[in-house]
């Protein structure tokens, strides 16, 4: 099973998505390949902001880190959502472990051409932290969690897997 140190940005943006997708991804179900949806998302990066590097902190994997220690991460999606500033805060407290003192993060939305800037506080540290804590708890268990309604599962590459009857 996974530690704390395994856990990425994947891990968190699916704490906040689905449990269960969490729950299936920490097992090694992965048919996000097969999505038309991460395909999407996968274009948007590679077509957006060509100049930024991305960095490898091992299990997480940021787009880009600027020179004033500022974490921009470009999102497929056209607004803002709670997984997308909790994915920000993680990979600002994964620098902070290797001694990068990460201002926060800027979420790039290129499809509306918006972007939102989340300082990193304290308690934006703790609620990383207590999210590796959930992501931990989540695929400890035995079972898988329930799945969501059909309708909040539109799009998801894990659709098959749940509601396959």
């Amino acid at each position: 099973m996974i530690t704390a140190d395994d856990v990425g940005g994947v891990h968190i943006k699916y704490l906040y998505h689905c449990r269960r997708q969490l729950w299936l991804y920490a097992r090694g179900f992965r048919p996000e390949q097969l999505s038309s949806t991460v395909q999407l998302g996968e274009a948007v990066h590679e077509t957006s902001y060509s100049r930024s590097s991305p960095i490898d902190l091992g299990a997480a994997k940021l787009d880009h880190l600027d020179g004033a220690a500022w974490v921009h991460e470009i999102k497929s999606s056209a607004k803002p959502g709670r997984a997308d500033e909790a994915q920000a805060m993680h990979y600002c407290l994964r620098l902070h472990e290797v001694g990068v003192a990460a201002q926060g993060g800027i979420l790039h939305y290129p499809k509306t051409r918006r972007t939102k800037r989340l300082p990193y506080t304290p308690e934006a540290a703790e609620q990383a932290a207590a999210d590796i804590r959930e992501v931990l708890a989540v695929v400890s268990e035995p079972d898988s969690p329930p799945r969501l309604s059909r309708s909040a599962c539109r799009g998801c590459s894990y659709t098959d897997y749940c509601w396959n009857e």
